[in-house]
């Protein structure tokens, strides 16, 4: 690719972290408007269609009533997660150790975010706010599965620094909340309903959805392997093996089971591949090669522009969203070659990067916007969803570029 790309890419990750820094990693969510103050006198609104539609209103709404309605900004243990892997990142590319001590001094704080183990039993982590989705109401602190898989994929992953550095007492330190983290997902998610063996999204519903359950058993698959324990094992092939019974023809998912998760996007899609590519890599295993390959053509064939730009929809580009391109970005460089045309897929990388810079990158305040619709932009800075994944996603893409 052109040496400009990398300092033009490499400028913006750089002032996407100094942007972050400044809030302190904390933020606004698309989800966050149940924090709002008015709830504190009215608390049984948050869990019915008030709620719902208080939260869609927020997350929809290009202009942001967050401060006006006394919603706070907050630290998400997901969003801090995905700025320990960019640390990481940033630290294995320049070797300089001032990435890794921020990467330690953030996952310092996500110990003490862990929800509550007398409850929980194991490591865990969930939201900074309540949450009210179609299918089932969330209290702030209860944990769900893709939160606690990206904070222990975090800790883990910087565990593995720290001892290569010959660092293990901090490196355990970090290590056995993310292997534990495996102990919550088994014990506590594990799922037997209408036919399926799966992972639930969060404790107590049967919500049957592909990218969580697949990321649950990546990392159960992961701390199944590192701890040699074969039970874990056989549960992580069986949960993957129900989803990929599930894939499409075509090499397609859809979202999950029930009616309104009919719809087919890009960034779950990704999700996906890449938490059974893990799985094949952890467990040693070419039974979802298949899998893999026909939802990865699926993948490139209908989630890309030829200007790259990453679409949301299987069947509509819009809205344009960081989140889509960065789990592009990181769904082609971790999976490439699938096809047999790894250089084809960094270029497409590329092109993806260069896209997303000219159109979603507001320099001036050096962060990147929420998402583009077909007849506006929505600018709100959310640190979780689109500053997070930049970082982690850009400065994954110029490690890569060494």
């Amino acid at each position: 690719m052109p040496p400009s790309l990398i300092e033009k890419t490499l400028a913006v990750s750089n002032a996407t972290l100094q942007q972050s820094r400044r809030d302190h990693f904390a933020g606004f969510d698309p989800f966050d408007g149940l924090n709002s103050r008015l709830f504190e006198w009215f608390p049984g609104l948050k869990s019915g269609i008030f709620g719902l539609v208080w939260i869609q209103f927020f997350k929809q709404s290009p202009v942001n009533f967050r401060r006006l309605l006394g919603v706070p900004k907050r630290r998400n243990p997901k969003g801090v997660g995905l700025f320990i892997l960019g640390l990481l990142e940033s630290f294995r590319r320049t070797e300089d150790v001032a990435f890794l001590q921020e990467a330690s001094g953030l996952a310092d704080w996500l110990l003490t975010q862990q929800c509550d183990r007398n409850q929980w039993k194991h490591s865990c982590w969930g939201y900074h706010f309540d949450w009210k989705a179609r299918a089932f109401f969330v209290p702030k602190g209860k944990p769900n599965v893709i939160t606690t898989i990206y904070v222990a994929q975090a800790l883990f992953a910087l565990a593995d620094t720290l001892e290569a550095l010959d660092n293990k007492k901090q490196a355990d330190n970090y290590r056995e909340p993310a292997v534990d983290a495996a102990h919550f997902i088994v014990n506590t998610l594990y799922t037997e309903a209408d036919g399926r063996c799966f992972f639930a999204y969060i404790p107590g519903e049967m919500a049957f959805v592909h990218n969580a359950s697949l990321w649950a058993a990546a990392w159960v698959a992961v701390v199944a392997s590192y701890t040699n324990n074969d039970s874990y094992k056989t549960l992580a092939l069986n949960v993957a093996r129900q989803s990929c019974s599930e894939q499409g023809e075509d090499g397609s998912w859809v979202y999950g089971a029930r009616h309104h998760h009919q719809f087919i996007d890009g960034f779950h899609t990704g999700y996906n591949l890449e938490a059974l590519d893990l799985i094949r890599r952890s467990l040693n295993t070419n039974e979802f090669d298949q899998a893999i390959k026909s939802g990865y053509s699926y993948y490139k064939a209908n989630f890309f522009e030829p200007d790259g730009t990453a679409k949301y929809y299987n069947n509509n580009r819009y809205p344009l969203d960081m989140h889509s391109v960065a789990q592009a970005v990181l769904t082609l460089l971790k999976l490439s070659g699938e096809d047999g045309d790894a250089d084809g897929d960094k270029a497409l990388a590329d092109k993806v990067i260069s896209h997303s810079l000219e159109t979603l990158y507001l320099p001036e305040k050096q962060r990147f916007v929420y998402q583009k619709t077909r007849h506006f932009t929505n600018s709100i800075n959310y640190m979780r969803w689109s500053q997070a994944w930049a970082y982690y996603a850009l400065s994954y893409w110029l490690n890569g570029c060494k």
